[in-house]
């Protein structure tokens, strides 16, 4: 969908709430393939009919080209013309949004002078540039533990032996690190996200920050800032971009210059890694002699009751966020039946030794250096961070 329509979109939505008490939009909008059944539940279920339009115009946002002018052709055939022809005004006489940015270079002083209240050292004249936890706890975390996933899937995706191993190291770990830890065991997709949702509505204001853990089995596909998705137990995937989203500036003010951050251990894709020959020798970290496991299914376009390639969801600025991945897009993620997933025993460990020390994106170079050196198939964790501070977890 262009800028100017998502614009008029916006400014005719206290209209939009006005078409929702006399008009039943949700059938059309389901019959002319612009939502599914689930997806027109959704936002039925976002409260008030300011909620449901202001989610509605959040969702057409995200439906790719011909949203709009089928969107418009809708509010025609119930009876709402004045307000397809109001939004067709609106994004004729919009003013071009975009104005130049002054970017200034930020001079950075390596002599470290002062301390936050977790005891860090941080650069004095540079303290800004650290995120400030002072809350206790700091932030909400949700854990979403797929394990056994339902047989009826075409996919017939595979019990995710270890991940109770995976959750149970994870919730202790960001207990300790003073988040209020929440966990949610083998959802449907459309049940994780009513819990994804549940926690982006919530009040964050009194808090410094949100964490979000999925593991479960994921495959490779379309996006456009964000890739992968994650499979809920029904078999239905959920794009990482969509998840992410939920939590961005626009669609939850309260965490808005709040750092939200993503752990995904989910395969991103089928290939797996044999490794290439290096000139040095890398330290043996041989693998115990189980079976290893992944969590990969086939790459696929999303069709049917998800967005086509045109219509991936499209976020705002993505600012104060980053998302951490088991392993780079496409390749798969290994996973032990006794010890859990390569990538969070490495987190947790890393985040163990170094929280009370290290940033967290030098964390994650320790984490990716540790499971690189892992035998057998080779894995390497990466992340997409959009963070504008140095992040410290507070320890207790």
């Amino acid at each position: 969908m262009e800028e100017a329509q998502r614009r008029a979109l916006r400014r005719g939505r206290p209209r939009l709430v006005e078409a929702l008490r006399v008009t039943p939009l949700w059938d059309p909008l389901e019959q002319r393939g612009l939502f599914t059944r689930p997806m027109v539940e959704e936002i039925q279920s976002a409260g008030s009919r300011g909620e449901q339009a202001r989610q509605l115009v959040i969702d057409l946002e995200t439906r790719g080209k011909q949203a709009f002018p089928v969107f418009l052709s809708i509010l025609r055939d119930t009876g709402q013309g004045d307000l397809a022809d109001m939004l067709i005004e609106e994004c004729e006489c919009l003013p071009a949004p975009l104005q130049p940015i002054d970017l200034r270079p930020v001079e950075l002083d390596l002599h470290r002078e002062k301390r936050n209240k977790s005891g860090l050292d941080i650069d004095k004249r540079n303290h800004d540039l650290v995120y400030e936890l002072k809350a206790n706890p700091c932030g909400h975390c949700l854990i979403l533990n797929n394990v056994n996933f339902s047989r009826d899937s075409e996919l017939d995706l595979s019990t995710r032996y270890g991940s109770d191993v995976d959750c149970e190291k994870l919730e202790k770990r960001f207990k300790a690190l003073c988040f209020d830890v929440q966990t949610r065991r083998d959802l449907k997709a459309q049940e994780m996200i009513l819990e994804l949702l549940k926690l982006a509505r919530r009040d964050h204001s009194a808090l410094d920050c949100c964490v979000v853990v999925i593991l479960s089995h994921g495959c490779q596909t379309s996006h456009i800032q964000f890739p992968g998705a994650v499979y809920g137990t029904d078999g239905k995937p959920i794009p990482i971009e969509k998840i992410v989203n939920y939590f961005n500036g626009s669609n939850c003010p309260s965490l808005r210059g709040k750092p939200k951050l993503f752990f995904i251990q989910a395969c991103g894709g089928e290939q797996k890694d044999q490794g290439v020959t290096v000139d040095y020798e890398l330290p043996r970290d041989e693998a115990p002699g189980g079976a290893l496991e992944s969590d990969a299914t086939p790459f696929r376009g999303l069709s049917g009751n998800m967005d086509e390639t045109d219509a991936i969801a499209s976020l705002p600025t993505p600012s104060d966020i980053l998302v951490s991945y088991s392993t780079f897009p496409g390749f798969v993620s290994w996973r032990e039946a006794s010890s859990g997933s390569w990538y969070v025993e490495a987190l947790d460990a890393v985040l163990e030794q170094y929280a009370h020390s290290e940033h967290l994106l030098n964390m994650l170079l320790q984490v990716a250096n540790a499971v690189s050196a892992k035998e057998r198939y080779k894995q390497i964790p990466g992340c997409f961070n959009f963070l504008r501070k140095r992040f410290f977890f507070m320890c207790k």
